[in-house]
């Protein structure tokens, strides 16, 4: 017995507005809401993809990274992307993807950059999101582990959103 192939149905409906683009202030507010996305280098040729913590200060994207492949890369390679998301369910999601240019941050940019990236994202790691009284905490929750010796800008050179909902 043969079974008819239901794709061509699922993907007509996606294309009657299920699919769309987001606007930029939808595109600002997903970047301006979250703390984690994913930036994208490329060496030879293979690309290298990894999670970090940033902050967007509606013109540019903030990260730290420690000395390693990332920065390596990055440095020899300044073109990246970056892409962030939110996603409710397989059918319902945001994506922003963002192409741009690693700048390394020295002085006083490197100290404004990590005070701002400090101020959203620590307090989502530390001690006063842990309640005691709820979970066993064995030891003490300190910021010095979090903090990475290198600041860096995404200085963007293209920012685009898209959106799929059911």
């Amino acid at each position: 017995m043969r079974v008819p192939c239901l794709m061509p149905a699922i993907y007509s409906q996606k294309n009657d507005g299920m699919l769309g683009n987001l606007s930029e202030p939808q595109v600002n507010n997903i970047l301006l809401s979250q703390a984690v996305g994913r930036i994208g280098c490329s060496e030879n040729d293979q690309p290298y993809i990894v999670p970090v913590n940033y902050v967007f200060d509606g013109t540019a994207i903030y990260g730290q990274t420690q000395r390693g492949k990332k920065l390596d890369i990055m440095r020899a390679n300044p073109n990246v992307c970056f892409q962030v998301d939110l996603i409710s369910q397989m059918g319902s999601w945001q994506s922003v993807l963002i192409t741009g240019t690693f700048h390394e941050l020295l002085d006083e940019e490197a100290g404004d950059a990590r005070r701002s990236l400090y101020n959203k994202v620590f307090p989502l790691l530390t001690d006063n999101t842990i309640h005691s009284h709820e979970h066993e905490v064995l030891t003490e929750i300190h910021d010095a582990n979090r903090v990475k010796e290198v600041m860096y800008r995404i200085v963007i050179k293209t920012k685009t959103g898209r959106f799929e909902k059911p």
